[in-house]
This record gives C-alpha cells, sequence and structure tokens, in this order.
C-alpha cells in the first residue's frame, strides 16, 4: 500500500491529543498510522492512492471521532522525499542560515500577488505546483512575518510545516 503524509492545519497539543488523533485515522480505514510531532502530521498507509479521496475520508473520520476537523492536505510520503530532493532553496540561492518552510495547497493555483513577496526578511519566493516556498531570517521580535506573507500570497486554506519537518515526515 502507498505511504502517506496528512498535514492538518490549526492543530497544537491544546485542541487535539496524538493518540485520538491517530484512532480518528485508524477508523477510517488507514493502516500503519504514526503521528508525528504535535503538530497534526499524520504518516499512514491507505488503500487509494486518491489524495482529495483520502482528506475527505480523514476529514469526516475526525468529525466523527474527534467532534470536529482540521483542514487536511495528503501527500505520498515518496513525492515528499523526492520535493526535499529538488532542493528550491539552493536553486534560488536562499542563504543556509535562513528558516526553510514550505507550505501545502490543495490545487494548483497561482498566488493572489506576484511572487516573490517580501518583507522584513521574510520572502516567499516561489510556488510550485502545490507547495509554496517560503524563507525567513529569524532577526528581531518581527512575529511571524512569513505566515502573513504566505496568508497574502495564498490565503488560509494552506498549511504549513519546516522543511524539518517534512522531512521526518517524509522519513517516517
Amino acid at each position: 500500500m502507498p505511504r502517506f503524509v496528512a498535514f492538518l492545519r490549526g492543530v497544537s497539543p491544546l485542541n487535539a491529543k496524538m493518540p485520538e488523533l491517530k484512532a480518528s485515522f485508524e477508523g477510517a480505514g488507514f493502516t500503519d498510522v504514526r503521528t508525528i510531532l504535535s503538530s497534526g502530521n499524520v504518516v499512514f498507509d491507505a488503500a487509494t492512492a486518491i489524495e482529495s479521496d483520502i482528506e475527505r475520508q480523514a476529514e469526516e473520520a475526525m468529525v466523527r471521532t474527534l467532534g470536529r476537523s482540521f483542514f487536511t492536505i495528503v501527500r505520498p510520503s515518496e513525492y515528499l522525499r523526492q520535493l526535499l530532493a529538488a532542493d528550491p532553496y539552493r536553486l534560488h540561492g536562499i542563504p543556509s542560515e535562513a528558516k526553510r518552510v514550505v507550505s501545502f495547497l490543495r490545487t494548483a493555483r497561482e498566488p493572489r500577488v506576484a511572487l516573490p513577496l517580501a518583507e522584513d526578511f521574510a520572502s516567499v519566493f516561489l510556488c510550485s505546483g502545490r507547495e509554496a516556498f517560503t524563507a525567513y531570517l529569524p532577526i528581531g521580535d518581527q512575529g511571524p512575518v512569513f505566515m502573513n506573507l504566505i496568508e497574502r500570497a495564498f490565503g488560509k486554506e494552506v498549511t504549513t510545516r519546516t522543511l524539518d519537518t517534512v522531512a521526518r515526515c517524509a522519513a517516517a
């Protein structure tokens, strides 16, 4: 069976317990389910390879078992490994000290504003397919500038992870 990663928007230890989230995915019929960190990353095997079906199944199962749903975006683990190997940060000259962030979109679409979009040492520099790539330098106390830029470019129907978290999920 193919291995997938579900990235859920808005999950934290305060609003979802990982054992309950794991059980929800198992209740949806997914197997070999693991949660990674406590921020809504679920790795699992699925009988179907249709990502939109998996997203719908996961969201419906969360409503049944958790009483609420989190916006879910699914990618095959193998796809994530290829994305990491392509390293668009290196190709775009992002400095090594920059924090690297990937935002996942359900469908490929153009950003609302022209890229690169930059402010206060943060930049959304590339949208490729269903992923947007951001980098920022953690300087001073400017707050989550990169998240504001992502939402300005793509709205709120995205979910965002550090490149390190994507790598952990792809390897699980």
